[in-house]
This record gives C-alpha cells, sequence and structure tokens, in this order.
C-alpha cells in the first residue's frame, strides 16, 4: 500500500449530462494537476456515464441504484432493496479503493458512494449545478467538507453555511471552439449556409423535437441547416427526417465541433449547457424544462435574459414562436454579437480547477 498515490479520489455522477460532465471536468483538471492521481468513477451500468466516462479515459464502476419515480413502478417497489445493495456494492469498493477524497455531483447515484466513502474517513466534497439544489445534496449536506454551487440563488436551500462556495459550474478543459471550415465538414454541411444546433439535453427534449419536426420544412426553405441531437430515445421516430441540410443523431460525442459549427443554438436551460454557452460566448435560444424542481430552469434562463445574454422561450409557446425567433436571430448578426459577449460576462472558466485544487489540498490534509 505504501507505493499507493495519496491523490485517490472518486467521483459519483451521471444519469444525465447534467450531472456527469461537471465530474468529468474537475477529473481532468484533477489529471492535469497530478497525473499520479487515482481516478475512478462510479455510475450505473445503462445511463450516459457508463459509455462516456470509459471514452475518457478514467477508470468505471457501477452499482446497482436508479432513480425514483413520481408514479408506481417495479423500480420504485425494488428502490429500498437497490439503494441497500448499492450501500453494500459502494462499501465495498471504498474500502477496496480508499479513497481520500470522493466528490459528489448530484443525482442519485451519489447518495451511497458518498455516504460510502464517509464512512471509511475520506473528504467529501459535493457539486451542485442548479439554482435549486437536487434531493441528493441536500441530504449528504451534513457529510460534506465542501460543497461548491453555481448559483448564489443555492445558498439559502443549505443549512450549514460555512461550507458553501459559490464557485461556478465546472466545464470541460477539451471542449474549446476550433476550425469553422473543419467542423462543417465533419458534419457534411453548407459553408455558405447559417447552422443551428438543437440539444435537449444528453436524454433529448419532447417539446423540443415535435418543434422541430414541425419546422424543419419552413427552416430550411429558408435557408437553414440544422444539427440536431434528438436523444436516444427520440432517434429512432426523427432520424428519417434527416437530409442534406439536416443532420440528426442521438448523441452527439464531438460537442466542441457541433458547437464551432452552429451560428445559434437551441437548447433546455440546464446548468450545465449554459456553462458551457457562457465560457465559449455562443448564442442561444433556451427552452426550459417544465420537469424540474422549483422550475429552476426556468429562473436560470430568465437571469440571462434579462441581462441581455440569451432568448428566453417557454415551453408552451415553442411550437408557435420557434421559426420566427430563429430566423430573426441567425440572421441579424449584431444581436448575435450581442448575445455572444452578454452571455461571456456569466463564465467562470476556472470553476473545474477552483475545485481540483481544493479537493489536493482535501487529499494532501492541508485543509
Amino acid at each position: 500500500m505504501t507505493n499507493r498515490s495519496p491523490y485517490r479520489f472518486i467521483l459519483a455522477g451521471g444519469g444525465t449530462g447534467g450531472h456527469l460532465y461537471p465530474a468529468l471536468a474537475v477529473a481532468q483538471q484533477l489529471r492535469e494537476m497530478k497525473p499520479e492521481s487515482e481516478i475512478l468513477f462510479i455510475g450505473t451500468k445503462n445511463k450516459i456515464e457508463a459509455r462516456v466516462v470509459p471514452e475518457y479515459g478514467f477508470n468505471f464502476r457501477t452499482i446497482w441504484i436508479s432513480g425514483f419515480s413520481r408514479r408506481l413502478t417495479l423500480n420504485n417497489i425494488l428502490f429500498p432493496l437497490k439503494v441497500f445493495v448499492s450501500a453494500f456494492q459502494s462499501l465495498r469498493i471504498s474500502f477496496g479503493f480508499k479513497p481520500r477524497v470522493a466528490i459528489g455531483c448530484g443525482a442519485y447515484v451519489s447518495g451511497p458512494v458518498i455516504w460510502s466513502a464517509s464512512v471509511i474517513g475520506a473528504k467529501i466534497i459535493l457539486l451542485e449545478q442548479n439554482s435549486y439544489p437536487g434531493i441528493t445534496n441536500r441530504l449528504l449536506e451534513k457529510k460534506a467538507d465542501e460543497i461548491h454551487i453555481t448559483f448564489e440563488e443555492s445558498k439559502k436551500y443549505f443549512r450549514e453555511k460555512e461550507k458553501l462556495h459559490v464557485t461556478g459550474n465546472p466545464v470541460r478543459i477539451n471542449l474549446k471552439l476550433g476550425d469553422k471550415v473543419e467542423s462543417l465538414k465533419k458534419f457534411g454541411l453548407d459553408g455558405t449556409k447559417k447552422t443551428l444546433l438543437v440539444v435537449g439535453g444528453s436524454l433529448g427534449a419532447r417539446t423540443i423535437n415535435e418543434a422541430v419536426a414541425d419546422s424543419i420544412v419552413e427552416l430550411t426553405a429558408k435557408g437553414l441547416q440544422i444539427i440536431w441531437q434528438t436523444g436516444q430515445s427520440y432517434f429512432e421516430k426523427y432520424k428519417t427526417l434527416e437530409s442534406s441540410s439536416v443532420k440528426v443523431m442521438p448523441f452527439i460525442s464531438d460537442m466542441s465541433s457541433a458547437f464551432t459549427t452552429c451560428d445559434l443554438i437551441l437548447a433546455r436551460s440546464g446548468a450545465t449547457t449554459i456553462a458551457e454557452a457562457a465560457n465559449l460566448g455562443l448564442p442561444v435560444i433556451f427552452v426550459p424544462s417544465t420537469n424540474v424542481a422549483a422550475n429552476h430552469q426556468f429562473k436560470n434562463a430568465k437571469a440571462l435574459s434579462d441581462n441581455g445574454a440569451a432568448i428566453l422561450i417557454e415551453d408552451k409557446n415553442l411550437k408557435t414562436e420557434l421559426v420566427t425567433a430563429v430566423l430573426q436571430i441567425i440572421n441579424d448578426e449584431k444581436r448575435l454579437n450581442e448575445l455572444k459577449k452578454n452571455i461571456s460576462a456569466f463564465s467562470k472558466p476556472d470553476a473545474a480547477k477552483l475545485i481540483a485544487e481544493r479537493a489536493i489540498k482535501l487529499a494532501e490534509g492541508v485543509l
């Protein structure tokens, strides 16, 4: 055991890209700052983390946990058993790996992982991406040594204020704008046309997909081309709409190229999407999801739109307002530049580095 690195980190988070990508951003910084680090991700076998984490070169283990549905399902009946089994699995992993620091990034998978790491004496960092904290982070608050939040507004929902740090939402270091000509070639698109990028989150968004499907003929007739991430469960339904001007895919792995290619983005207003758009200075039409706690996506988007940093369209109005909004903005260079400049003011590009620095100091016993 004496030959093991003192920099041993467990990271837990997943289910959606919003909970996974901040964890990956911190892990990338840890690896860059302390190459000798041992980094282990824990997630579930059938969600985004099982596919994406290995692609980033990190070790990955799974536990049985799953989320709790609002309606009566077999998963809900099994939920207590899954929590018990996942806690046992997490304890076994923690005893074997012996993390110095465990970083929980929200979502249900963090619960048993962070609890088990605290049992063996690991220092605990929680990341909260949203303005309204998730139930897992609120339950784990007492176990945490530090809680890094994205929004000032989150402070009122936590009891132990001394643990809070308004750090921002970590963004992956490899997410950068590149050469637009090369990016257009990757997607097989025309360099003379304006490009709309549609991303409804890693799981897709039903109402955004429906509105885009209804508007494709009109948008392409006006000379636009579209990169459309439908989400895996919606891909079969919409893949037949692909054409030379419309690229339909279930998931976009190379988001750097997609962001480089687009002139305008249509997206949900999750915290990770906002952080990425702000860091890269991208013009966005946000359509907040209505299926989130405390309507936090609307609050996120409203804060930006009030400062001229994004366009806000409510979900209920999307079908009637989409075409007009897209065509007005995407062909107005002055408006696009204003949106780019204003959203950049919300960027916190050092968030991942700051969190990694704190994790390293905790691993060293400095804090």
